[in-house]
């Protein structure tokens, strides 16, 4: 019997078949995850109903089942700072021993989708397991 409250059956497939340094991407319906994944990327949809199911519930679901190494999260092209981040880091987890993923918290420029616009702030978020 799991112990952990992950119960999906394809994320903990995934996350088992996943080794050292693996990335998980944790993505919202705005994120065009075919054009900016892998073909070879174990993708798991997630969406039932806009709201329900959201990047920091699953973000509070992997962080008891999987080390987190580090975490990188995309910023608007203002460079503003969205207050979801603040979320994010509250639930990274902290180790006396080692750097935390909290600490090791990076950022990137969202990528451009068209001349036009870009995705949002919150769209991904990137933990770097195992």
């Amino acid at each position: 019997m799991l112990k952990t409250r992950l119960l999906h059956p394809e994320i903990l497939q995934a996350l088992g078949e996943a080794g050292h340094g693996a990335q998980v991407l944790i993505a919202d319906g705005n994120y065009p995850l075919l054009t900016r994944s892998s073909a070879a990327a174990h993708r798991v949809y997630l969406n039932l109903a806009p709201g329900l199911l959201t990047v920091t519930d699953v973000l509070r679901v992997l962080v008891d089942a999987i080390p987190i190494e580090a975490a990188q999260v995309m910023v608007p092209d203002s460079g503003d700072e969205p207050g979801i981040f603040a979320e994010f880091r509250e639930l990274l987890p902290t180790s006396r021993s080692s750097p935390s993923a909290a600490s090791r918290f990076t950022t990137r420029r969202a990528a451009r989708t068209s001349p036009s616009r870009s995705q949002p702030a919150n769209s991904a978020s990137t933990p770097t397991c195992c």
